[in-house]
């Protein structure tokens, strides 16, 4: 059957982290051919070329799919992506494994009934790597804070500022009666906080340039004028103009 059918196969991948069942099936639903590969792009790309020209071929975006569907796109496939939450229903089957798996997935996608992702071009994907990792890096950081804030809370300690990590509320961070282990762990936390802020700032970067002329993110970034008054509001001078007793000590 393999040698005498001539028509578009349809190919249904169930992809994992390190290899993968591939399904090739005709167009009216019969099997072709069920093999398992290690995940590399050169065994992807030998058993794509076995399905003819234009293969429509489908996989569930999830872990790992970017390379995946770069080999399967250079290889001249038309590729499909299954949303996870569409297919969820796999999961309930009586009967679950890899090859069913993959089968069912070129059935959907063969009956025209599958429950499409949008696949992100490389250019799109590499730009959504950094505002995740940046928004990462920022979660992190407001982790970091609410630690400080909860180790001063131990120790009965309210440092009277607007923003206890700005120039002047570092300062008063620093001369804040903590005992030694709470002291280090402040100290730690800050030289953390740091570091994170470093590599936020080194994300952000290539953000800014590649988004340059995009009007929704020039829509959201904080004009020049509000920028200038949170430099000034978060300053020790007008920190100290505040009146407060700390500052005073």
């Amino acid at each position: 059957m393999q040698a005498e059918y001539d028509g578009r196969q349809i190919v249904g991948i169930d992809l994992h982290r390190r290899r993968s069942v591939i399904v090739r099936m005709t167009e009216t639903g019969e099997k072709l051919d069920t093999v398992r590969i290690d995940n590399d792009p050169v065994a992807l790309g030998l058993e794509i070329a076995k399905a003819g020209p234009d293969p429509e071929v489908v996989l569930e975006a999830t872990y790992g799919w970017y390379w995946a569907v770069d080999v399967l796109t250079a290889a001249g496939a038309r590729v499909h992506l299954a949303h996870p939450l569409g297919v969820k229903g796999f999961a309930y089957r009586r009967v679950k494994n890899d090859a069913r798996d993959a089968a069912d997935l070129a059935d959907l996608l063969r009956m025209g009934r599958l429950p499409e992702a949008y696949a992100a071009p490389p250019a799109v994907r590499q730009l959504r790597e950094l505002v995740r990792y940046r928004a990462k890096l920022v979660a992190w950081r407001s982790g970091l804070k609410a630690s400080v804030h909860a180790v001063l809370a131990k120790q009965g300690v309210h440092i009277p500022v607007s923003d206890l990590f700005g120039i002047g509320g570092r300062e008063l961070l620093a001369r804040a009666p903590l005992d030694g282990a709470y002291r280090g762990r402040v100290s730690s936390l800050c030289r953390l906080i740091a570091a994170v802020d470093f590599e936020i700032d080194a994300v952000a970067g290539p953000i800014r340039t590649r988004l340059a002329g995009h009007h929704g993110y020039t829509a959201i970034r904080p004009s020049p004028a509000s920028a200038r008054c949170w430099r000034r509001c978060s300053s020790p001078r007008s920190a100290r103009s505040t009146g407060s007793p700390a500052l005073r000590s």
